[in-house]
């Protein structure tokens, strides 16, 4: 089994904390429901949800801080799973499931094997 990481790419904007309660509880339902699929089908890694991208600190390698995104684009890492899956089919197929169940865009990438 090869493990993939499945990046959910929300707009820069979209503040779950601030979406209607309704819309931001059908969402984590939505999620709730895929993560108990694929932790029963033994798929699950790790997953989790951020913060939004303006609460985020960049590090340089020469150790300087600053406040905010290192990117300025539209769309910003909102959240990940970490899944194992036999092949990238699968990986795709499990994708677009998450994509449903967060209403976002899920990028799918293997990690690389040693």
């Amino acid at each position: 089994m090869t493990e993939y990481l499945l990046s959910v790419w929300m707009d820069a904007d979209f503040d779950p904390a601030a979406a209607s309660g309704e819309d931001t509880q059908r969402m984590y339902a939505q999620v709730d429901v895929f993560n108990t699929k694929l932790q029963t089908e033994g798929k699950w890694v790790f997953a989790g949800g951020l913060t939004q991208a303006s609460s985020a600190t960049v590090v340089s390698p020469s150790g300087d801080l600053t406040d905010g995104p290192f990117s300025e684009a539209k769309e910003q890492l909102g959240g990940f799973w970490v899944i194992k899956a036999a092949d990238l089919d699968e990986a795709l197929a499990l994708a677009k499931e998450g994509a449903k169940a967060c209403e976002g865009k899920v990028e799918v990438r293997a990690f690389q094997s040693e």
